[in-house]
């Protein structure tokens, strides 16, 4: 055989025998493949997010409110919330007063408030009330125009009817019929048109407007500069309101969260070169157990990974203008909590590897998926629902959280403490994990 095909097998017999190597060629790239797949709505029948939480409070005993209740439960990007549950687990209706402590607790970020007065006799057109958390940019705007496009598009008869009331001030009839009728003889009378045909609409509930929700491009806009005329929404944001960078504040946690998984990550795997030479050998002669080892790399990657978080929020702060210095202390709680779940992170990897290389590769592959479904590359509600629980597994998910409650919520120190407790509880069970997993290997040999 020609040295060069010898010489070919050999490349691909290392390459196949190294796991590592074949999980970065070949592992990763399929799972982000199908990730971003499931991100973007390849191959769905209905493209974009689904299950955005949001919730609707009710305060009008019009029959229009329940049927644009109804149309924005039909809506599949949002899981509509109605009720609010006791802590006996028995619900009543959702009222307006705990919408506010429910944002904060990150329950939902987008809210709608009907109103007494939907619709009133002294005005035309609908008055709604809609609360935002704008989290996150891209999310706000979508949901943002989903509610307007359910509103126009699904219930133009409520315009309708606003109109009917106001006409009853004006034409003095109150049965609905006569109404009708009369209104149909001012309309004609001046535009022109069938008249059994306009009262035929408006009996329907139509009122003609249907015809402004055109399918075309070209009658988009139109459509929605009427409907923007007559639908008032007094739209309040309930958080982030004095961020000063609010775009840097959103994204520059995930970013650090990112660098610091490869950083301790790679320090754990460090684990590897000094066992080849053969310093815990010589360590352990000395009155040294292994717990005080992997203490010592466990307080060690703690430090490390402050010091890399502080730093990097300070340089988002010289960059882009992020306000930490209000907020430093929780800051900093936030990140020694999520430094340490980072290191137990990594030890598990040099825990449960064979090898440096093994542990890399792993490292790689799991970085960079905790960091897709965790919310540091997309927000996380563009998700499908099984991967957004998922979502909740990864620490990228729960230390994102823990910053944007500091940096864009101003969260007290007990509104942290559950946030606080999920990563403490995270970093006991994977520490522990890891430190079984050190006892029955043999990288202390």
């Amino acid at each position: 055989m020609h040295p060069i095909f010898v010489l070919l097998r050999k490349d691909f017999a290392l390459f196949f025998r190294d796991r590592a190597a074949v999980s970065l060629t070949f592992l990763v790239p399929f799972a982000l493949i199908y990730l971003f797949g499931q991100v973007f709505g390849v191959n769905r029948k209905d493209s974009g997010p689904a299950g955005i939480a949001f919730a609707v409070v009710n305060q009008s005993a019009d029959p229009a409110a329940a049927r644009l209740v109804d149309a924005l439960k039909a809506e599949k990007t949002f899981r509509v919330i109605t009720q609010f549950v006791n802590p006996d687990q028995t619900t009543r209706p959702l009222a307006e007063p705990d919408l506010l402590p429910l944002m904060r607790a990150n329950r939902f970020r987008f809210a709608l408030v009907i109103p007494p007065d939907l619709l009133a006799g002294d005005r035309i057109g609908l008055h709604l009330k809609f609360l935002t958390d704008p989290l996150n940019d891209i999310e706000t705007q979508m949901v943002t125009g989903i509610l307007q496009k359910t509103i126009f598009s699904n219930v133009p008869q409520l315009i309708g009817r606003s109109w009917q009331a106001r006409a009853r001030q004006y034409l003095g009839s109150q049965n609905a019929h006569d109404l009708n009728h009369r209104m149909a003889d001012v309309i004609t009378s001046f535009y022109g048109g069938d008249r059994d045909e306009m009262v035929r609409r408006m009996e329907s509930g139509d009122f003609g407007l249907s015809g402004l929700n055109g399918t075309k491009d070209s009658d988009t806009a139109p459509a929605a500069n009427v409907f923007s005329r007559l639908v008032r929404i007094d739209t309040e944001q309930v958080a982030g309101q004095d961020v000063k960078s609010p775009q840097a504040t959103r994204l520059v946690g995930g970013w650090a969260m990112q660098f610091l998984l490869f950083a301790l990550s790679a320090s754990a795997i460090a684990l590897f070169y000094e066992k080849d030479q053969g310093l815990f050998r010589r360590i352990l002669s000395a009155p040294v157990s292994r717990a005080h080892i992997l203490w010592s790399k466990f307080l060690y990657g703690v430090c490390l990974g402050l010091i890399q978080l502080v730093v990097l929020f300070f340089a988002g702060r010289v960059l882009f203008g992020i306000d930490i210095a209000p907020h430093l202390g929780p800051l900093v709680v936030v990140c020694a909590f999520a430094a340490a779940a980072c290191t137990a992170f990594g030890m598990l990897l040099a825990a449960v590897a064979p090898s440096a290389e093994s542990a890399r590769g792993l490292a790689t592959f799991l970085i960079l998926l905790m960091s897709a479904i965790g919310g540091a590359w997309f927000p996380v509600s563009f998700m499908p629902e099984f991967i957004q629980h998922l979502s909740k597994l990864t620490l990228v998910y729960w230390s994102m959280a823990g910053f944007t409650q500091v940096l864009w919520a101003h969260a007290s120190p007990v509104e942290l403490l559950p946030t606080l407790g999920i990563l403490a509880a995270m970093t006991a069970a994977v520490l522990a994990i890891a430190a079984w997993r050190f006892n029955k290997g043999r990288i202390f040999e």
